[in-house]
């Protein structure tokens, strides 16, 4: 693994874990706090993704869907950037398609 892919998911993994430690602090149930009912670690979801798509995630989630709880990861490829989704029981990849709102920012109406 190369030293930004490295770099990559420490960063997603300090993220997660503060996200976590803050949402412990509150009183009001956290969607954060879900992921520790998840069967895979939020650094092989990254992992998937950013082998699925051929580059380096900039961006990643835990999220309920209609799919249900799932992992969606931005990958960099090249001049593309794609959004992916992680099963977060099984670590599949569900879906990927190409973010086309973030491709061109300088001319977009909305993003």
């Amino acid at each position: 693994m190369n030293r930004y892919s490295k770099l990559s998911l420490l960063v997603v993994a300090i993220a997660t874990a503060g996200t976590v430690a803050y949402a412990a602090q509150g009183s009001m149930e956290n969607d954060a706090m879900a992921i520790a009912k998840a069967k895979i670690p939020l650094v092989q979801a990254v992992t998937t993704a950013e082998q699925h798509a051929n580059g380096k995630a900039a961006r990643a989630e835990y999220e309920n869907s209609k799919q249900g709880w799932v992992y969606d990861v931005e990958v960099v490829s090249g001049a593309k950037v794609f959004d992916v989704k992680v099963d977060a029981d099984k670590g599949t990849v569900i879906s990927s398609a190409e973010d086309k709102a973030d491709h061109d920012d300088d001319h977009d109406k909305q993003d």
